[in-house]
Formats: C-alpha cells, sequence, structure tokens
C-alpha cells in the first residue's frame, strides 16, 4: 500500500513537472507503449500538416504490398519536387535497388526516393493513395488525410493522437524500425558509395535508446517528430508537431524525457549551428559533449540551427 502510495506521489510530481515546462512545439503527445496511458499531451487532437512523418506511412503500405526489394529502381524527373524546390542529393537518372530508395526516404528522408516509391507502387500513384486510405481507415487514423507519399503537401495532415497510431503500427514493421534507428548508410549511387545521415541527430547519440524515429519539416508543418524511446524503464512514444526550429525540437525531447518519463540520466543532445532568430524567450544552447541544455532569459532571444538558409524539407 505505502510503495502504491509513494509511486503515485512520485507520478503526481513527475506530471506537475512537466506541466512548469514551457514545450516549444505546439502539438504533443507522449504515451506508454505498454499501458497506453497518455503521460502528457499539448494540442493533441488539433489537425495540422505533417511534413515527412507522412513517408512511415509511405513505407508501410509499400512493405504491405511485398514488392521486389531488390528491384532496381530508376529516379525519374517526376520525382523531382517542384512544389517547393526541395533539394535532394539523389540525382535524376540514378538507378537505386527499392531497399536503398526506402532507406533514403526514412532515415535521410529524401523527397526524391518518397515519390519513387509512390509511382512505382504496383498501379501506379493512384493505387499507392488507395493503399494508402485503406491503412489509415484500419489503423482508425481518423482525423487523418494522406494524398502523396513525400508530405511536402500541406494537405497531408494529421492529429499527435493519431500519428501515435502510426507510431505503433509502424514499429511493427523491423524494416521500418531498423531504418530509422541507423545513424548513417552507405548507399551506392551510380557506382559510387555515397553516404547519407539520419535526420535525427538524436539517433546514435549517446544515452539514447530510440526504437523509432521520423523527422519532418516544411514551412507550413515546422519542426517535427516522432520518436519512440526506452528511458527509466519505460518504453514511450513522443510526438511532437510544429516546433520553431530543430533545437526546441531537441529541446523538447529532452524535456519529455526528464520531466515526463523520469529519467535524469546523462543523455547527449545534438549538436546543432546557432543562429539568432526573433523570437521571443529564453536563450538556448545544445550541446553533445555533456548532454548540457543552459536557458537563460536575460536576452530574450532563442538560438536556433538555421531553418531559412536552404530549401531542405524533411
Amino acid at each position: 500500500m505505502i510503495k502504491k502510495f509513494l509511486a503515485a506521489v512520485l507520478m503526481t510530481i513527475s506530471s506537475a513537472a512537466a506541466l512548469a515546462v514551457p514545450f516549444g512545439s505546439q502539438s504533443v503527445l507522449v504515451v506508454e507503449d505498454d499501458t497506453g496511458k497518455v503521460l502528457f499531451e499539448k494540442n493533441s487532437a488539433a489537425v495540422v500538416p505533417i511534413a515527412s512523418l507522412t513517408k512511415l506511412m509511405t513505407a508501410m503500405v509499400v512493405l504491405d504490398a511485398h514488392q521486389d526489394m531488390n528491384e532496381p529502381i530508376e529516379i525519374e524527373k517526376q520525382d523531382v519536387d517542384m512544389l517547393k524546390h526541395s533539394t535532394s542529393r539523389v540525382p535524376v537518372g540514378a538507378t537505386i535497388l527499392r531497399r536503398d530508395v526506402l532507406q533514403l526516404a526514412l532515415m535521410s528522408s529524401d523527397n526524391r526516393a518518397a515519390a519513387a516509391l509512390g509511382r512505382t507502387y504496383p498501379g501506379g500513384m493512384e493505387a499507392f493513395r488507395a493503399a494508402v486510405k485503406r491503412k489509415i481507415a484500419a489503423l482508425g487514423m481518423s482525423q487523418t488525410v494522406i494524398e502523396e507519399p513525400t508530405g511536402l503537401s500541406p494537405h497531408n495532415q494529421s492529429s499527435a493522437t493519431d500519428l501515435v497510431k502510426m507510431a505503433t503500427a509502424a514499429a511493427n514493421y523491423p524494416e521500418i524500425t531498423r531504418i530509422t534507428t541507423s545513424s548513417k548508410d552507405l548507399i551506392n549511387i551510380k557506382g559510387r558509395e555515397v553516404e547519407y545521415h539520419n535526420t535525427n541527430r538524436l539517433v546514435g547519440a549517446k544515452g539514447w535508446d530510440i526504437g523509432l524515429s521520423k523527422t519532418g519539416y516544411t514551412q507550413e508543418a515546422g519542426r517535427c517528430l516522432i520518436m519512440r524511446v526506452k528511458a527509466a524503464g519505460k518504453n514511450a512514444t513522443m510526438v511532437l508537431l510544429n516546433a520553431g526550429a530543430s533545437s526546441v525540437r531537441i529541446l523538447d525531447a529532452l524535456n519529455i524525457r526528464r520531466h515526463v518519463l523520469g529519467d535524469d540520466a546523462p543523455v547527449a543532445t545534438a549538436r546543432a549551428p546557432r543562429v539568432r532568430a526573433a523570437v521571443g524567450g529564453p536563450r538556448i544552447k545544445a550541446s553533445v559533449g555533456g548532454g548540457r541544455v543552459k536557458a537563460s532569459a536575460s536576452r530574450g532571444r532563442y538560438k536556433h540551427a538555421p531553418v531559412s538558409r536552404h530549401r531542405r524539407h524533411h
């Protein structure tokens, strides 16, 4: 009885601490995987653009089709992003095995790779869209609409509540968990081994036990993150939507780990270049070395990773 009482008190203290943390993401949801218990939520029912979080759905639908993963796929001009003109390190004309195209779409969030997966789906893009619609219905994602495979369209929308359902389903695909938790990989592009990296810098960082990961970014969606983690003896899924910068997204993940999951163990955060942004609030400094996050309200400015000097959407 005493143990149960102490556990309840500790949970109350942890919840109060979490509520006191000013999360920068506009929508936040943290769910304990083993029980389905909501550990923290903020605007979790809001339906918003989800950017490249879409690619988890794309991967599931492609894997459900049981296509030959060793089949070569040629990247074509129609795979190039003409909506937002995002950059890609995958050249038109390259012929890449479907399994490597999937790796590029998930780990490096490459838009041409994701577009090629949709285009080469059995029956083409219309069949792909129909399969996505069926998958959404099967998962009970009633607040979700996905119109294309990359996430570049602002019409790809969902809520944090629905995205936890998507993350839970995606975690049952060993290929998706393997790819999204790889920090880097070498892929043959036109006879040359090219190194690609995970867009989530927490993957592979010291002290982080990550079971699934996917980032997203467009101007409409902001910085987004889905991540399944193990911390303080808990397995949990976190969804962060519409953060103002990568550094804010990372700090939110760190605060969830510490204040929601109750893990005080030293962990590394991502090393991000700093740039001043015209946003009111404390100054945030993230570093890899000691896993420290320093905040100071003295100057009323955030220092963030650059978000607008290039057009890479992921």
